[in-house]
């Protein structure tokens, strides 16, 4: 009899113990970092907020703020196999020409050669935003004509009125393209080779002026006319704001 009371006892003890427990709500799948997964990756802070991909060790990782390099525009101009017989046998890379540029005036270049073709373009990319490069431009082109020669290449390149696009071939459309220019000509001389292309146009690019400094070389304005020119635009630009 004194065992039945004992084992009545030990029974109620583990149903109010099992009461007092809170009881874990099974949903499926719970991604890792989420509130009910006991496991590696659990939250830290339970006043977290987020989407799961957002929350620590979950899927796809932590996403933060926007980097400030996804703002530039990003084009591979030239993927090139290169081949290297050793003893052994042949050593293959592969090197990667990209081009970036923001659209307003800023761009770049770089080249990078690595094992695999994606990991030379991401090297060629980092290696691209660690120098910027400035475009002058006014309404769209440049203000005046350029020439730029590396080794065997040479470039020209002309402003052009509001309509005309931008009439060049690939290496050289690519950087006008990133950089924000709109309307301009341009003509590829010699060696058609992308790279040395690139760099002819980025020495032409070097070479101009912006149109302020044309206006007063030329004699067509002063410096006061053109602060005063810079005062009324900014003026109006605060009073469309407003």
């Amino acid at each position: 009899m004194a065992e039945e009371v004992k084992q009545e006892n030990v029974a109620a003890e583990e149903s109010s113990s099992s009461e007092n427990k809170p009881v874990r709500q099974t949903r499926g799948y719970e991604p890792h970092g989420s509130a009910s997964a006991p496991r590696p990756g659990d939250r830290k802070s339970p006043d977290h907020k987020g989407r799961p991909s957002e929350r620590r060790g979950g899927r796809g990782g932590f996403r933060g703020a926007r980097r400030p390099e996804d703002e530039y525009l990003e084009r591979v101009v030239a993927i090139n196999r290169i081949s290297k017989t050793v003893q052994g046998g042949k050593h293959v890379r592969f090197s990667a020409l990209v081009v970036i540029g923001d659209g307003k005036g800023k761009y770049s270049f770089a080249t990078a050669k690595s094992g695999e073709v994606p990991d030379a373009i991401k090297k060629a990319l980092t290696k691209a935003r660690k120098q910027l490069f400035t475009l002058a431009l006014k309404n769209g082109t440049i203000a005046h004509d350029t020439v730029g020669v590396y080794g065997a290449t040479k470039v020209v390149i002309k402003p052009a009125p509001a309509g005309t696009g931008i009439v060049a071939g690939g290496a050289v459309r690519a950087i006008l393209e990133l950089a924000g220019a709109k309307n301009v000509v341009s003509k590829v001389y010699g060696s058609r080779t992308s790279v040395n292309v690139i760099r002819a146009t980025h020495e032409a690019l070097k070479n101009l002026k912006s149109y302020d400094r044309v206006m007063v070389l030329r004699g067509l304005k002063t410096e006061d006319q053109i602060k005063a020119m810079h005062a009324s635009e900014r003026a109006a630009k605060a009073k469309g704001d407003k």
